[in-house]
């Protein structure tokens, strides 16, 4: 599983849905794509929200984001992740 962090932008119209079961319906939307959330958190700045999910892949980190804005009418710009321990191994390997 490699994790994720997905951030998104509210549209007029989608800060209108907030809610609980919008939320929930996230967490199943990356669940069907074999992923679980690590954490959702609102946030100040560029972005409203971050979604931190690990997923099996790339392919299923591109349908989940797909799959969220059909579902929120968020814009989602979604990015992979890497634990520093596993970069500065990496990168101290060369």
């Amino acid at each position: 599983m490699a994790t994720f962090f997905i951030f998104g932008r509210y549209s007029s119209e989608s800060i209108k849905s907030v809610s609980v079961e919008r939320t929930r319906r996230v967490h199943s939307v990356i669940e069907e794509v074999g992923g679980h959330v690590k954490g959702i958190y609102a946030l100040m700045g560029e972005y409203d929200v971050v979604i931190i999910a690990e997923l099996p892949n790339m392919g299923e980190a591109m349908k989940a984001s797909v799959a969220l804005k059909r579902l929120t009418d968020i814009s989602f710009f979604t990015t992979a992740a890497m634990p520093i321990e596993e970069f500065d191994q990496l990168v101290g390997e060369m």
